[in-house]
């Protein structure tokens, strides 16, 4: 299903002066197919009710921060569309600062915070790179948790 396909059928359901208002941006998890993928089928399981972007990479590209309310197409790698999500809280923190709470939200691997920071230092270290930065744990990180308002049968 294509991410316009999967949006249709979401607003379909909605009222229409609701459905009229609402916007949508569509992407996937991580910087690569086997986590993109396993991440997002983690999100339809309703175990993934979280993820974590670095600030800076908001600042650099100008692309908007998220907010509570905005509504996303979740993707695998493919571009195949998965579930719509919406924001329902966010908070932003230095990496340093990102609680065990929040690592057990995201969902991925074992849930703890040890197993966030190692995965999210790897992915974060990659992302900086790529855009001439230098990763640390004071890094400015977006703490989104949001809940699946649609899924496909």
């Amino acid at each position: 299903m294509t991410e316009q396909e999967l949006w249709k059928a979401y607003v379909s359901m909605l009222p229409e002066e609701l459905a009229s208002t609402l916007h949508y941006t569509a992407w996937h998890f991580c910087d690569n197919e086997a986590d993109a993928n396993e991440l997002a089928e983690l999100v339809l399981a309703g175990v993934k009710r979280g993820t974590a972007s670095s600030l800076w990479t908001y600042d650099i590209t100008g692309d908007p921060v998220p907010v509570v309310g905005e509504r996303s197409v979740i993707l695998d790698w493919s571009g195949n569309a998965k579930c719509v999500i919406q924001t329902t809280h966010m908070d932003i923190v230095p990496y340093g600062e990102v609680t065990e709470a929040f690592a057990a939200i995201e969902g991925e691997g074992d849930k703890s915070l040890a197993y966030w920071r190692a995965a999210h230092e790897a992915f974060f270290t990659r992302e900086c790179e790529r855009l001439g930065l230098i990763f640390d744990e004071s890094m400015p990180v977006i703490c989104e948790q949001f809940e699946v308002v649609y899924k496909p049968l």
